[in-house]
């Protein structure tokens, strides 16, 4: 007998137990996006709330994030060691590998009902893959979008295969996910949720953020943010321009860390080099969510090859100088300016982003990626959707 097309049924009053919902949280990246549906998981009764931390979040090298959560109070169900201390894509699939083996264990001991699972890191390949062969039922935050200069591409529509409710940043995100075969009644557009913070979140204002930083945002403070470009076999190719664009540039400029990817480690040292000689570079290892969103509000403009460059800075209308090809292909607003990774053509765009002209033409734009109310959604679908039978997949019908 076949299941029926829409699944969006509410359980039933007397639950034996509240869902056990899990969340796989690797960095600090993902973590500051979910933070808010964090929140209103752990809010709800009906929800018992469990974190598997994993990867950078427990490296020093990365700041140790995870001190983040534990001040922030969310419930640990785990800690898995598994990031190698590497510079190479040998590393980045052995971190897979030992990642599996890891959250095997710890999914068997405490055995989440659905497992929520967000965006394109590679690290999260290893429970997607283990919650399969585990018969987890998996939850996806951010399918349908596209980056095609970084491996996270194939990442992100894999997961969004392996996934059985979907929540997309925006509309056409949707489509493609349902373009992709999945049933349109898994795939629901939420928004993205970092976009929560500016809406939830008080963030600090410029004397407590000068204070907090330690440092004076003179205009023009640039915010810098650059990482590997690991689709291409030489992650750090396009770095080159963008040191020295950052070099020739005059003006104050604040670097945070890159992921930790192939490459990363190697550009770590480059930009401990560019402070050291560069004057008025303040570099941070890692910015706690509510220091960085603020900072998106303060600076002047921002550059490199970030997603928060495109999904949260719009929201702020910075100017943003997109270099390269990290974020080819993902839908953004008129903020943007994309360049080539040339010296030249990087201090060109650079020069218009902080031109009067262009940040006036700002004004009024909206962020295409939501308006900060996609926890309420995410929560809400992942406590009170039905599961039964949610692992069978209804095949998309073949055009003839």
């Amino acid at each position: 007998m076949p299941l029926p097309r829409n699944r969006n049924a509410i359980l039933p009053k007397m639950n034996p137990r509240p869902r056990r919902i899990g969340v796989v949280t690797t960095s600090r990246a993902d973590y500051s996006h979910l933070y808010w549906p964090l929140r209103e998981l752990a809010a709800r009764p009906d929800v018992e709330l469990g974190l598997f931390t994993l990867g950078a979040h427990l490296s020093p090298a990365f700041g140790n994030t995870i001190r983040e959560i534990e001040r922030d109070g969310f419930p640990i169900q785990s800690r898995i060691e598994c990031l190698l201390s590497s510079d190479t894509d040998t590393g980045m699939a052995k971190t897979i590998g030992l990642a599996i083996l890891g959250l095997a264990d710890a999914f068997t001991a405490w055995r989440p009902d659905i497992l929520l699972l967000i965006a394109d890191r590679y690290e999260m390949l290893a429970p997607a893959s283990t919650a399969l062969a585990l018969r987890i039922p998996i939850a996806h935050i951010e399918g349908g979008e596209i980056s095609q200069g970084a491996i996270d591409d194939a990442v992100r529509n894999a997961l969004t295969k392996l996934s059985h409710i979907h929540f997309t940043s925006t509309e056409t995100a949707r489509r493609r996910v349902i373009a992709m075969g999945e049933e349109p009644w898994r795939v629901h557009h939420a928004g993205a949720p970092s976009l929560d913070h500016l809406r939830r979140s008080k963030l600090l204002d410029r004397s407590a953020l000068e204070a907090k930083l330690g440092i004076s945002l003179t205009p023009p403070t640039i915010l810098a943010a650059w990482h590997p470009v690991t689709i291409l076999a030489d992650t750090n190719t396009e770095a080159d321009a963008f040191f020295a664009a950052l070099a020739a540039h005059q003006g104050q400029l604040i670097f945070v860390y890159p992921n930790s990817d192939a490459g990363s480690l190697a550009l770590m040292e480059r930009t401990r080099a560019l402070a050291q000689t560069r004057p008025g570079t303040h570099l941070f290892v890692n910015l706690d969510p509510i220091t960085y969103w603020s900072l998106l509000g303060q600076v002047d403009a921002m550059i490199g090859n970030s997603s928060s460059g495109i999904m949260e800075a719009a929201s702020f209308a910075l100017p943003v100088v997109n270099v390269g090809m990290r974020q080819q292909g993902r839908e953004r607003a008129r903020n943007t300016i994309d360049t080539p990774a040339d010296a030249a053509l990087i201090l060109d765009a650079l020069r218009r982003a902080l031109s009067p002209d262009f940040r006036a033409a700002l004004r009024g734009m909206e962020n295409p990626y939501g308006n900060g109310t996609a926890s309420q959604t995410i929560a809400r679908i992942l406590a009170e959707t039905s599961l039964e039978g949610i692992l069978i997949k209804q095949p998309t019908p073949l055009p003839y």
